[in-house]
Parts: C-alpha cells; sequence; structure tokens
C-alpha cells in the first residue's frame, strides 16, 4: 500500500541544512546586533570587510546592499553613462546588463563558450568593433563567472588592455571560485559579487560586495554607497544611492564564511560525482583546467531530441527539482530587445538557452540523494 508513497523531494538548494549546521552560532551573531542596535553600518560591517578580504586577498571590500548594487556602483564611481558601451555576455542573469543601461550606458551583447558557458574573448573583440561602428565610446567589460565557474579572466583582460577599458568583473554566482591558483576578487579593476540567499556564500536577505586593489575606487565605491557622500554628510559630491549592507546580514555572513571553504569543498564532490554517473548520458559541465568552481548551479545540456519540459517533468515526478538558467538569453528579452549585439550574432547563447537545465546542488546533498538525481536522469534520457 505504502509503495506508492512518493519520497521526500531533494531539496535543490538546501539552506536549512546549514542553518542547522551553524546552530546558535547565526542565533548569537543576530542578537548581538539586536543588543547593539547598530541596524546600519554596525561594527560586523567592517569586520566582514575585513574578513572578505583575508579570504579573496583583495586590498579594499565594500560591502553593499545587493549584488546588482555592487555592479551599479562601479559604473557610477567610474562615471558611465550617455553614449559609453559596455561589454556584456548575453546568456546570464539580467542584472549583468540591466546595471549598465540603468547607468544610462549603453550594454553590447556578446556570445559565450560552448563548453565553458562563459564570455568567448574573441567575440568580446568583435563586439568591440560593433561598439565603435555605432559611434559608442567603448569603456569596460563584465565578464560574469557563470554558474560558479570563472571566466578566462586572462583572455579577457589581454583583451581589455589593448583597448585600454576596465574590466568589472561580475562573480555573483563565483565568489569562492578559484582561476590559476588565485580566489576570484584581484583579476579585474573591480569584482562584484552578490550574497543572495541561494547563492554559495547567501546571508538570509539580499546583500553584496565590491572588491578593488584600487585605493581610489574604493573610497569612490565608499561614498555611492551613501547617496554619494563627501566628507560632509550634507555636501554630497557625487550621484549616489542607497547601497549599504544592513549590519545583520553581515553579522550572518561572518558566522558563514567560516564553513565556506569546506562547504566549497562538499560541492565539487558532489559535481564530480553528477559527471562520474552522468557524462554518457548527458553533456556535463567541464570547469577549466587549473580553475576551481563553486558550482552556485549545476548545469547540463540534454541531448538533441530530449525534449526539456518532458524531461523537468519526468524528474519532478521522481522528487527531483530541476530549473532552468536561462530559457532566454539577454538579447532575447523584451526589455533589451533594441541593445546591439555583437555582428554575426550570438548563436552559442541561443543553442544553450534551448538545451540547458539545472539539477540540484549544495554542500549538504548525500550520497543517496545524489543517486537519485543520477538515477532519474538517467531514467529520464533513455525513457
Amino acid at each position: 500500500m505504502n509503495q506508492h508513497i512518493r519520497p521526500e523531494p531533494v531539496p535543490f538548494i538546501d539552506i536549512g541544512a546549514q542553518r542547522r549546521r551553524l546552530g546558535s552560532a547565526i542565533d548569537e551573531a543576530v542578537t548581538k546586533v539586536l543588543n547593539h542596535c547598530q541596524f546600519i553600518n554596525g561594527p560586523e560591517v567592517t569586520r566582514l570587510e575585513a574578513d572578505l578580504a583575508a579570504f579573496c586577498g583583495a586590498k579594499h571590500v565594500v560591502a553593499c546592499a545587493s549584488g546588482t548594487d555592487a555592479l551599479l556602483m562601479v559604473l557610477m564611481a567610474k562615471n558611465i553613462g550617455p553614449g559609453d558601451a559596455v561589454l556584456c555576455p548575453s546568456f546570464t542573469f539580467c542584472a549583468t546588463g540591466e546595471v549598465v543601461a540603468l547607468a544610462g550606458a549603453t550594454p553590447v551583447f556578446v556570445d559565450v563558450d560552448e563548453a565553458t558557458f562563459n564570455m568567448d574573448a574573441e567575440s568580446l573583440k568583435r563586439g568591440i568593433a560593433t561598439a565603435k561602428k555605432l559611434g559608442l565610446r567603448v569603456k569596460a567589460v563584465i565578464p560574469v563567472d557563470l554558474f560558479g565557474q570563472p571566466a578566462d579572466h586572462d583572455a579577457v583582460a589581454a583583451v581589455a588592455k589593448a583597448e585600454g577599458i576596465f574590466v568589472l568583473d561580475d562573480a555573483a554566482q563565483g565568489f569562492g571560485a578559484t582561476y590559476k591558483g588565485k580566489r576570484l576578487g584581484t583579476l579585474a579593476l573591480a569584482t562584484a559579487t552578490s550574497f543572495f540567499p541561494a547563492k554559495p556564500l547567501g546571508c538570509f536577505g539580499d546583500g553584496g560586495a565590491i572588491f578593488t586593489d584600487d585605493a581610489n575606487l574604493a573610497e569612490a565605491l565608499r561614498s555611492v554607497r551613501v547617496h554619494g557622500a563627501g566628507s560632509d554628510r550634507y555636501d554630497n559630491v557625487r550621484l549616489g544611492l542607497t547601497g549599504r549592507l544592513d549590519t545583520m546580514q553581515a553579522a550572518v555572513l561572518i558566522e558563514k564564511l567560516k564553513i565556506f571553504p569546506d562547504e566549497i569543498e562538499a560541492r565539487n564532490k558532489v559535481a564530480q560525482r553528477y559527471a562520474d554517473g552522468l557524462k554518457d548520458v548527458v553533456k556535463v559541465p567541464q570547469v577549466t583546467t587549473g580553475n576551481v568552481s563553486v558550482w552556485a548551479q549545476y548545469v547540463i545540456r540534454l541531448p538533441k531530441g530530449v525534449d526539456r519540459t518532458a524531461f523537468g517533468d519526468a524528474l519532478k515526478a521522481q522528487g527531483v527539482p530541476t530549473a532552468i538558467y536561462y530559457p532566454k538569453s539577454m538579447h532575447q528579452q523584451t526589455a533589451y530587445k533594441h541593445f546591439p549585439v555583437v555582428e554575426g550574432g550570438l548563436p552559442v547563447s541561443e543553442r544553450l538557452s534551448q538545451d540547458v537545465i539545472a539539477l540540484p546542488m549544495h554542500a549538504y546533498l548525500d550520497a543517496a540523494a545524489q543517486d537519485r538525481v543520477i538515477k532519474a536522469v538517467r531514467d529520464a534520457v533513455k525513457s
């Protein structure tokens, strides 16, 4: 009789398991903030910035309200605006291009590499030529460390240097990842990340941070973070916004950062087990040799002829949730269709949007749950 009762679904991301692991440490950290009542720019914010700097090696860290604000604040501090072009990959979350448009500049969309899903340096070069043909001033490039894997930072940096433009690394999904032995945070003029709860390092609300080795940029960012304030809070010296990180979120992140290296290791073990169990039936993600991903998402590509909707439904029936990142690349979305794209188009981004699907991924996915996911995928592909 009970054989038809479905097992509990596998959690897609399990914040609850992490919460249980941290136990009273989070409660005590939040209680301290509740007791000292410095809810904005309290001492925990300064401490978190120092801890994050120590973790990734950046000289300056500016905590902020979200990953989107982190990106936007850099563009504002660098006076990016109308007539300027910023190169972005099209296969990414919309915030990457959104902030460029919010700053009044023009996002120019370029394609990604089929193996890594990250910005293609050759497409970037062509995108710069496209922007120039349109009469735009090319000012910056925003590579994305998509799904937790570092972008091809050396290749992007070489193109940027040749053009005299700056690099803003969108590490919203990639903070904690390693590129050629170096943690993300020092590979560009500025690196932005997000602490949205579902991210590998997430808080209990919205949050973000910017990393830079440039002292002048850090000073400008701290001004932008608080309405463009100068030495006198009522003499604002530039346009800014309310970009502060709440003290309570900083307190949560301080505790989570302590177990982050261990969680990165656990995520990589899950990814390896998935790859071993699935590489003969689907296209599993490839991490470039010498790099370490934080696996913000584990995204597979389905073989030709496998219907993605039916595949997702088959997994759901087995208690295995899926998600699609991203069913439309940015240049295909209503709000961004009118922005320029690299000459020759974005064929890889469009192909990926048609056949990618993400499987459950977090540091607390036990072997039994992994086996359920692997079996469900194999059965759905073969059926």
